[in-house]
C-alpha cells in the first residue's frame, strides 16, 4: 500500500515537472516572438523614418543641391565629430519633423465623419506592420542542420497572406477620402481604389509563374511560403529566370504604394493633396509613415520573390558551417537590399514625370494585365513541353 502511494507521488511529481517544463518552453517561445515582433516593427519604422531623410538627400543629389544639412539639436550638435556628422547628414531633420507632427495643433474639421476620419490613418499604417511579420529577413540553422527563417511568423501560405493584407492599406485612403466630406479627398479615395483593383490583378498573375517554378522543386513543402521561395533562389535568382514577371510586379508595386509616377490618389496638381487634404499634424504623419512603410515592406517582398532574399550573390549562399555569422550576414544582406530598393524608389520619383490618370488605367488594364496573363500561359506551355 505504501509502495503504491509512493509510486503515485513520484509519478505525479514527474508529471508536474513535465507540465512545468512544457509551460516554461511555451512562455519562452511567446516571449521570443514578442521581442522579435518589436524588433521587426522597429526596423520597419526606422527604415520608414530614414526614408524621409533619404528622399530629400537623394532628391538633392539628383538635382545638384545639398539637401538638409543645417538643422541641429544644440546638445547633440556639441558632441565632437558625431554631432557634426548627424547635422551634415540631415539626420537631425528627422527629429525636427517628428516633433513638429507631435506638437502641432491637431485639427478636427467640423464637417467630417469623425469616427472614420480618425480611423483612416491607423488603417493606412496597420497592414504594413502586419505584413512585416511574415517577411523572412534571414535564415539560421538549427542543431540538426535544418534551415529556419528569421521571421515573426512562418506558415504555408505566407505569400497569399502578405498580398491580401498588404492590399488592405488602400482602405485608409478610401476611408480618408469618404469621411472628409470634401470633393478633392473623395476623388483621391476613388482613384486609390480604382488603381489598386487595376494593378492588384496583374501583381497576382505575375507571382503565379514564380509559385509554379518553386513547386517544381521536390524538396519544397509549400510553394506559397515566402521562406521556401527565398530558399529556392540559392542558385539563380528569379529576376533572371522570370524577368517579365519581375518587371510587372515592380510596376504594380509602384502603383500599390502610390509612388510617383503613380501617385494619382494624392496628385497635388489637380487634387490639392488628394485623400489627405483635410488632415494635418499627427494624423497626416501617420499617412506619411504608412507610405514609406509600404515602400519598405513592398521592397522586402520584391527582394524575397525575385532578388534572392537573403542570398548575397546569384549562385552563392552563406555557408551553414559559419553558424551565427551566416545568420547575421543573411540579415545584413537583406537590409542592404532593402536600402538599395528604397534608393530605386526615390530615384524613379525624381526622374520619371507623373502619368495622367487615363494613362495609369490604360497601363494597368491594356498592358500589364495581358502581359502577366501571357507570361503565365507561356510558362505553363514551357513546363509542359
Amino acid at each position: 500500500m505504501n509502495t503504491t502511494f509512493l509510486e503515485i507521488v513520484n509519478s505525479s511529481s514527474v508529471l508536474a515537472d513535465a507540465v512545468t517544463c512544457s509551460w516554461g518552453d511555451v512562455a519562452l517561445s511567446i516571449l521570443l516572438k514578442v521581442i522579435f515582433s518589436l524588433v521587426v516593427i522597429t526596423i520597419v519604422m526606422s527604415f520608414a523614418g530614414l526614408s524621409v531623410v533619404a528622399e530629400r538627400k537623394v532628391c538633392a543629389f539628383i538635382q545638384g543641391r545639398y539637401g538638409p544639412n543645417r538643422t541641429s539639436i544644440p546638445i547633440v550638435a556639441a558632441v565632437p565629430l558625431i554631432g557634426n556628422f548627424l547635422k551634415r547628414a540631415g539626420l537631425m531633420q528627422l527629429v525636427a519633423d517628428g516633433l513638429k507632427f507631435l506638437l502641432k495643433e491637431d485639427p478636427l474639421p467640423a464637417h467630417v465623419n469623425k469616427f472614420w476620419y480618425m480611423l483612416a490613418p491607423i488603417m493606412a499604417l496597420t497592414p504594413v506592420l502586419i505584413v512585416a511579420a511574415v517577411i523572412p529577413f534571414g535564415a539560421y540553422w538549427t542543431e540538426g542542420g535544418v534551415m529556419t527563417p528569421i521571421a515573426v511568423a512562418d506558415f504555408d501560405v505566407s505569400l497569399i497572406f502578405a498580398l491580401a493584407i498588404g492590399s488592405l492599406g488602400v482602405f485608409g485612403a478610401i476611408m480618408a477620402g469618404w469621411s472628409s466630406n470634401s470633393k478633392f479627398p473623395y476623388l483621391g479615395g476613388m482613384r486609390a481604389s480604382a488603381q489598386v483593383v487595376s494593378y492588384e490583378l496583374a501583381m497576382g498573375l505575375s507571382v503565379l509563374s514564380v509559385v509554379l517554378m518553386v513547386a517544381a522543386n521536390k524538396d519544397v513543402q509549400s510553394p506559397l511560403n515566402l521562406f521556401e521561395i527565398g530558399r529556392a533562389q540559392g542558385g539563380f535568382w528569379f529576376v533572371f529566370t522570370q524577368p517579365l514577371a519581375a518587371l510587372i510586379f515592380l510596376i504594380a508595386l509602384f502603383a500599390e504604394t502610390n509612388r510617383l509616377p503613380f501617385d494619382m490618389a494624392e496628385s497635388e496638381t489637380d487634387l490639392v493633396s488628394g485623400f489627405h487634404t483635410e488632415y494635418g499634424s499627427f494624423k497626416f504623419g501617420l499617412f506619411f509613415v504608412g507610405e514609406y512603410g509600404h515602400m519598405v515592406v513592398g521592397s522586402s517582398l520584391f527582394i524575397t520573390l525575385f532578388l534572392g532574399a537573403w542570398n548575397p550573390i546569384p549562385g552563392i549562399t552563406w555557408p551553414e558551417t559559419w553558424g551565427w555569422i551566416s545568420a547575421a550576414l543573411s540579415v545584413l544582406t537583406m537590409l542592404v537590399k532593402i536600402v538599395a530598393m528604397l534608393f530605386f524608389f526615390i530615384w524613379i520619383r525624381w526622374t520619371v514625370p507623373r502619368f495622367r490618370y487615363d494613362q495609369v488605367m490604360r497601363l494597368g488594364w491594356k498592358a500589364l494585365m495581358p502581359l502577366a496573363l501571357l507570361n503565365f500561359v507561356a510558362y505553363l506551355i514551357f513546363v509542359s513541353i
